[in-house]
């Protein structure tokens, strides 16, 4: 019998005096998937990089066993020893290619470079490789991106090149850490295929990690589930989600949107429309190696957004989405069209009335963190809007404001106290949300506002953005990729593609009876619900 391709028995991370990993084992098979599940700070991350040897942490300690192919002991080894096994025998995809890819270099650089080192390969040699992988990681124009940089490069164009150049060695095993977390369902399902027809082609082990158990359901054929750094479940993928024997199994199934599944509750008696854009044409010159360029992209653009509803916007990356959100809010001025919001045009408003209509429109971004300022407590950034838009008379008023909108959002009033680092994912999307109804807006934006969060944190995200809209008749525009999220949500749709629109219709027609191609092709990308196939 061949030795399994990395076998790991009681591996434990201990930082300081916290154990993050607890004596957690588990085997990867030749052509074999493993998935493993879990929340953010579950110890998904830190045990594929403990078990790899990548861990470097300081003050980390780990201790256990993780074996190559049955010869190479990775815990404990030397500098020396890893860096002959990293990128030749152990290929890397992470979560964000844009901050694992070298910003200096091309993407012909980034390849070879692992092809040099380990199989010491001719510059001429390795440039002949590199073009093969970009072929067979099916990136458009694959001689051209050779010269590229990752900036001029879409998100899901950067992942191929990240596979590429983890597969550059042809690695026993590579490891796959949350690759698709941030792309769009059909990028999503592309590299999903992309890396199976290559672990079929050169028979690599991989392990996947994840926290959407519908990815894991579509690329595993095993499954350890993590919670607390402890493995609570191990078994093959139909099992798990056929008859799951752990809790904490169950509930991140039942927090996974499908497709299918309840839409948002009727809205109240329908009272107008909040607003309605028409003709909105948003162009961005570019600046491309053959000379400035035009991108379109926005093309003469309408819809309505009623009031007490959600309008979901959905579609590719590229598709236009955020230019829009840009455009309402004043970050972007169009080249065209117009905006009524209750009879005031938002993209004309000057002086004190541009204050005032943007105060009616507030927007909450897709990154928590990236979204509040790290040196202030959270009440301080959720009081910023009261301070200018002067809606508190005094600071006792607006502490006891802030303390209101925290309740409403469902954290205590002593978060106010908090700094973003120690607060989780979700509370910090909480506190973006609080923060964007301090000024008590009529439309909130919410671009992409669940995308990284985990299944169980965006399922009480989306149940408090209903009760929010119940309770205070809030209007929503919900951007997103996810059409499980957008079904969940959504009154109405609008499906976007290269900046014009496809469908738009109520939400139940569209997702009963899909007319546009694109949007069934968006649909078929969604991946399955595996617990009715089980």
């Amino acid at each position: 019998m061949t030795e399994p391709v990395l076998s790991v028995r009681d591996l434990a991370v201990r930082i300081g005096r916290k154990e993050i990993v607890r004596r957690v084992s588990m085997t990867v098979e030749r052509e074999q998937t493993l998935g493993i599940v879990g929340e953010s700070g579950s110890g998904k991350s830190m045990t594929a990089l403990a078990a790899t040897g990548l861990l470097d942490a300081p003050g980390a300690t780990v201790s256990g066993s993780s074996v190559l192919a049955g010869e190479h002991e990775l815990v404990g080894a030397s500098a020396r020893a890893l860096r002959q096994v990293h990128g030749a025998r152990i290929g890397f995809v992470f979560q964000d290619p844009g901050t694992s890819l070298n910003p200096l270099l091309t993407v012909e650089r980034q390849i070879t470079e692992s092809l040099q080192a380990h199989r010491h390969q001719t510059r001429r040699q390795a440039r002949v490789r590199a073009l093969e992988l970009l072929e067979a990681v099916s990136l458009t124009e694959p001689q051209d991106r050779l010269y590229s940089y990752p900036h001029q490069l879409s998100g899901g164009q950067r992942q191929r090149v990240m596979i590429a150049i983890a597969l550059a060695c042809d690695p026993e095993l590579l490891i796959a850490d949350e690759p698709t977390t941030a792309l769009d369902v059909t990028t999503q399902a592309q590299i999903i295929t992309l890396v199976r027809d290559l672990q079929r082609d050169f028979g690599t082990a991989v392990v996947w990690i994840s926290h959407d158990l519908g990815v894991i359901g579509e690329v595993a054929d095993t499954v350890t589930v993590l919670h607390g750094g402890t493995a609570v479940e191990q078994a093959p993928v139909d099992e798990v989600f056929a008859e799951p024997r752990a809790a904490y199994t169950r509930e991140l199934l039942r927090a996974r949107p499908v497709l299918g599944g309840d839409g948002p509750p009727a809205a109240a008696t329908d009272s107008g429309t909040l607003l309605d854009v028409d003709g909105l044409d948003v162009r961005f010159p570019v600046t491309t190696p053959t000379g400035r360029s035009v991108v379109h992209a926005v093309k003469d653009l309408s819809f309505r957004i009623r009031r007490g509803h959600t309008l979901g916007l959905v579609g590719e990356s590229g598709s236009g989405k955020s230019t829009v959100a840009a455009a309402l809010t004043g970050l972007v001025s169009p080249d065209a069209g117009r905006a009524l919001l209750d009879g005031t045009d938002v993209f004309r408003v000057r002086g004190s009335q541009r204050t005032s209509v943007r105060r009616r429109i507030s927007v909450v971004m897709q990154d928590p963190f990236a979204s509040l300022n790290p040196r202030m407590p959270v009440g301080t950034s959720i009081a910023e809007p009261l301070v200018v838009h002067r809606l508190a008379a005094n600071r006792k008023a607006r502490e006891a404001r802030v303390g209101e909108l925290l309740g409403a959002v469902g954290l205590a009033a002593s978060f106010a106290s908090r700094y973003p680092h120690e607060l989780s994912g979700g509370q910090r999307q909480r506190v973006n949300i609080a923060r964007a109804l301090a000024v008590q807006p009529e439309l909130l934006i919410l671009d992409e506002a669940t995308a990284s969060l985990d299944v169980s944190v965006q399922a009480k995200v989306l149940d408090l953005l209903l009760e929010l809209q119940r309770d205070l008749g809030l209007t929503y525009l919900f951007i997103g990729h996810d059409l499980a999220v957008i079904e969940r949500l959504s009154h109405d749709v609008l499906v976007l593609r290269s900046g014009e629109a496809v469908e738009y219709r109520p939400a139940a027609d569209l997702f009963a009876a899909p007319e546009h191609e694109y949007t069934r092709a968006l649909l078929a990308a969604v991946p399955p619900d595996r617990l009715a196939r089980a």
